[in-house]
């Protein structure tokens, strides 16, 4: 076991399969001699040269729509967006070529690529920089999507999706490049369609994802403390959703709260809180409870900013009102 930056996580799942698979390669904005905006590609250059670790123009929807022509011809490409919020300029791209040719082309053709990068809101990056861009693709067909939440998962579900054979959107939260955990030095990987049980418990069950695994795990905290025995359950994949997993949930906590960054209005809870209504509706003993960030712009001024996105004592107090409500 090594203590593992979650950016070098990422590097790590990168490097090995580079060196694994010589289809593989990385292309996007200073992901070749600066090392990527976060640092996840630094010195891949030096090993693998200018071609396999592509720097491109400030182009998204080009380069973009060349690592979908790659993939047709049979190469791994990995997109790197500086910001995945500038990916938007590439949308075209990646829902009518990466997401559809594989389907319009009669199964001639596999897109075997991953579009990753940080998104998120961060610290007072500003709204343009503030983006959380997984429901814009929820409704995409043909697309995986994954959003990794701590340095084992995201190296083991980055060589997953660099292996699969379907374009896979790879979503990093930018605060959380600088966790800490302990790694296996063996190979491993991770299923890019399965939720992670991070903590069994009884009475209700806390659906999220990404950086607010971490918002919901000190609020746990707080409330194992109370005599409250939540279940918490990492979503990680996006699309398709674990619904196995999560209705086995909610057959034993009988209540479910989603915790996401994601605006409320169409947001990933939207979608979860139709799928829970259609298949488990009888499992449930109160209605489904979601805790999303607010309908605006992500506001600059840091104080604003935290009010805009969900804290750990509102779910706190979620929790609390939830299991008072007990029958």
């Amino acid at each position: 076991m090594a203590e593992t930056l979650f950016f070098n996580a990422l590097r790590e799942a990168i490097d090995e399969e580079m060196a694994r698979d010589p289809s593989v390669f990385v292309l996007g904005e200073d992901v070749g001699h600066y090392g990527g905006s976060y640092k996840v590609t630094k010195d891949l250059c030096q090993k693998y040269g200018d071609l396999r670790l592509l720097d491109t123009p400030i182009a998204e929807n080009a380069f973009t729509g060349m690592a979908v022509g790659a993939a047709i011809t049979g190469l791994r490409p990995i997109v790197e967006g500086m910001n995945m919020g500038f990916l938007l300029l590439a949308f075209n791209q990646i829902a009518n070529n990466a997401g559809m040719l594989r389907y319009t082309s009669g199964g001639n053709f596999k897109i075997p690529m991953v579009i990753r990068g940080p998104g998120g809101v961060g610290r007072q990056l500003g709204a343009e920089h503030s983006q959380r861009l997984e429901a814009y693709f929820q409704a995409v067909p043909g697309l995986k999507i994954v959003a990794c939440s701590t340095p084992y998962n995201a190296k083991g579900l980055l060589k997953s999706a660099i292996r699969n054979d379907n374009p896979v959107l790879f979503f990093e939260h930018v605060l959380l490049y600088n966790l800490k955990e302990n790694l296996p030095a063996e190979e491993y990987l991770l299923p890019l369609d399965k939720a992670e049980i991070v903590r069994k418990g009884t009475e209700v069950t806390i659906l999220t994802y990404s950086r607010m695994r971490h918002h919901v795990m000190q609020a746990v905290g707080t409330l194992v403390k109370q005599g409250y025995d939540p279940e918490v359950i990492d979503l990680i994949s996006l699309k398709p959703l674990d619904l196995e997993t999560i209705g086995q949930s909610i057959a034993k906590t009988h209540r479910v709260i989603i915790v996401e960054e994601c605006m409320k209005t169409g947001g990933i809870a939207a979608e979860l809180i139709a799928s829970i209504n259609d298949k488990f509706f009888d499992e449930l003993d109160a209605p489904v409870l979601r805790l999303s960030s607010q309908d605006i712009p992500t506001p600059y001024n840091g104080m604003m900013e935290r009010l805009t996105i969900v804290q750990p004592e509102q779910i706190v107090e979620a929790v609390q009102k939830m299991v008072a409500l007990q029958v």
